[in-house]
This record gives structure tokens, C-alpha cells and sequence, in this order.
């Protein structure tokens, strides 16, 4: 008897682990070191800028918050849209006017905040072009060889192709170049004819500016090189804030060399998003912890960084915030599909 006991004891013991094995542990709790909340950044700018300012930031929100957050940077816009709607309750994003409308129609995403850049919740896109190209009107694009920074780009494609459309233009072809300072740089060096990426406009207050104003304010430019290797550039004594200035960390020469065509009408800032399933407090206690942070000077330090997003602020917007996108896309006729293909 006493070994048929033994046997059922050694038994259970040999079950025992198997058996705990088979019992999946909890998961970890959202916003935990263990299971961090994922935030996406599309990649506009130099990856390497947007992965340490996205750090940044995200540090300070522990601190402040408690929520953890694992930064990344998916490929393209297109994939940043995919990781967003493979995510379960756990994503958020930068990610603008465009990609948040596809996002949203696609897995309904909601946006909580847009960008505020120097008092202003909007933007523009800007047609650049060589000094020296002879290109002195939007009609002169007819044919010639166009850089982009993506197909899924608010600023970068959809807008400019709005706009080309309305005057009855139809440029050559059309190149990715893989960010708004790379589209620059592709006029530059003359792998394109002209480029389309954001224009923010000169100076520090909505009354540096007004949309009438010349798009360069003229004269010499003064330009300081920083630190880290990037510019401050100023015109008119005015603070310049395209798209080329990014470009200058790859080749100085772009004030000179590159010049601002047009510009579109206005288009609404980026978004910071969150997948439909987000919890809601959580999503709460981060967008209140983004305005708090750019109120601060290191939050000044960190977004308003040119060679970053250049963002100043965050505002509250809904989802109509954003139908002149859907608008734009509406115009031009286009399908998912033909913006993710």
C-alpha cells in the first residue's frame, strides 16, 4: 500500500509543473514597464532625431504619469498605419492629417490632439525648386520630375496633388523620396525638378506672417550652425522654419540653392492619435501630460526642435477637425488603395 501511495505522489509531482506550465500568467498591465503603451512616429524627419526626442518625451511622461511607452519609428507612413490597426488597445501616434483620415475610416482610430505650431493649427505645403531651374510658375511643372516625401504624405502628396489638379497640370514622375528634408535634398542635387514638403511660415508669432506675404522674406541669410550639427537660419530678421532647414544637416548649400515656388491653402496640423480600444483614462492622463509638457522648457527644448516635428503646443480637435482632408481626398478620387499600393 504504502508504494502505491508513493507512486501517486510522485506522480502528482511530475504533473505538478506541467500543469502550471499549461496556465498562461496574466498579462502585465497596461502602461507597466512590461507591457508599455507603443507610440508611433511617421518618418518625416531623420529617424535618429524622432527616436531621441521621442524619448524625451516619453521619459518625462513616466515621471509625471507613471505609464510606460515604448518609442518606435515604422518605415514608411503606409506602415505606421498598418502597425496602428494591428494594435490591440495599446498604440497611439504622430501621425498627420492623411494618414489619421485613412487610419481612422480603416480601424477607427481617434484622434485627441493636433499640433500647435507657433500659435497656428495649420500649415502649408510648399513647391521648391533650384534657383537656377528657370521654373518660375506652377505651370512650368507641367512634365518635370516631382519628389515627394511619401504617397501618404497630407502635405508632401495629397495637397500638391490637389492643387495640380485644379490648374490642370500633370508633372512627369513622381519619386519617394523618403522624408520632407529628402525631397529637398532630391531638388538639390537635381534627382528631381521640384519637391513638395511642409512650409511653416517665418518668425515666432502668427504676426510675423500672414498668408499674402512674400514666402521668403529676403535679403542675406544669417545662419547659425548648432552643437548637434543642425541650423537656425534667419531672413528678413525673421526665423526661417521650412522644410529645407531640416535638409541643411546633409548639405549647408540648401538656402542658396533651393527656393520656395507656392504654396497650397492651408491644411489642418498633425494628429496625436489612439486606436478606438485605447483606455480612455489612460488616453486622458497621456494627452493632458503632452500639453502640460510642452508648457515647460524642456518640452520647448525637445518638440519645438525644427529638426523634429517643431511643435509649440497641443490643442483638443475631433474628428472634423479633419474634414478638409477627406475633402481633399474626395477631389482627387482616390481609394485606400491607391494611396497604400
Amino acid at each position: 500500500m504504502k508504494r502505491y501511495i508513493l507512486l501517486i505522489v510522485g506522480a502528482a509531482m511530475l504533473l505538478a509543473p506541467i500543469m502550471v506550465a499549461g496556465c498562461a500568467a496574466p498579462a502585465a498591465e497596461l502602461g507597466s514597464a512590461e507591457n508599455p503603451v507603443k507610440v508611433m512616429f511617421v518618418p518625416s524627419v531623420d529617424v535618429a532625431v524622432i527616436e531621441s526626442a521621442g524619448e524625451a518625451m516619453t521619459d518625462w511622461l513616466t515621471e509625471e504619469t507613471g505609464i510606460h511607452f515604448d518609442v518606435s519609428v515604422p518605415t514608411s507612413y503606409a506602415a505606421t498605419i498598418e502597425a496602428l490597426c494591428a494594435a490591440e488597445g495599446d498604440a497611439m501616434a504622430f501621425i498627420p492629417g492623411m494618414g489619421y483620415v485613412l487610419a481612422h475610416d480603416q480601424c477607427g482610430v481617434e484622434v485627441v490632439l493636433a499640433t500647435i505650431r507657433y500659435g497656428r493649427t495649420a500649415y502649408w505645403t510648399e513647391f521648391v525648386v533650384r534657383r537656377d531651374s528657370g521654373i518660375t510658375s506652377l505651370a512650368d511643372l507641367e512634365g518635370k520630375k516631382w519628389a515627394a516625401p511619401s504617397v501618404t504624405s497630407t502635405s508632401g502628396y495629397l495637397w500638391p496633388s490637389v492643387l495640380l489638379g485644379l490648374e490642370n497640370i500633370t508633372p512627369g514622375e513622381a519619386v519617394e523620396a523618403g522624408g520632407h528634408p529628402q525631397a529637398v535634398l532630391a531638388v538639390l542635387d537635381g534627382t528631381a525638378d521640384f519637391g513638395t514638403c511642409y512650409f511653416s511660415p517665418p518668425g515666432d508669432t502668427p504676426a510675423d506672417w500672414s498668408e499674402g506675404d512674400p514666402l521668403e522674406p529676403g535679403g542675406d541669410f544669417t545662419i547659425e550652425q548648432q552643437d548637434d550639427g543642425s541650423y537656425k537660419v534667419w531672413q528678413g530678421g525673421l526665423r526661417i522654419r521650412d522644410a529645407r532647414v531640416a535638409a541643411m544637416a546633409t548639405n549647408p548649400d540648401v538656402m542658396d540653392e533651393v527656393g520656395i515656388l507656392a504654396i497650397s491653402e492651408r491644411i489642418p496640423n498633425d494628429t496625436v492619435s489612439f486606436v478606438s480600444d485605447f483606455p480612455s483614462d489612460m488616453r486622458d492622463a497621456i494627452a493632458q501630460g503632452l500639453i502640460d509638457y510642452a508648457a515647460t522648457d524642456e518640452g520647448q527644448t525637445v518638440l519645438a526642435d525644427e529638426d523634429f516635428y517643431d511643435i509649440t503646443g497641443f490643442g483638443e480637435v475631433d474628428d472634423s477637425y479633419y474634414d478638409p482632408v477627406r475633402n481633399a481626398i474626395n477631389i482627387l478620387g482616390w481609394t485606400e488603395e491607391d494611396i497604400l499600393e
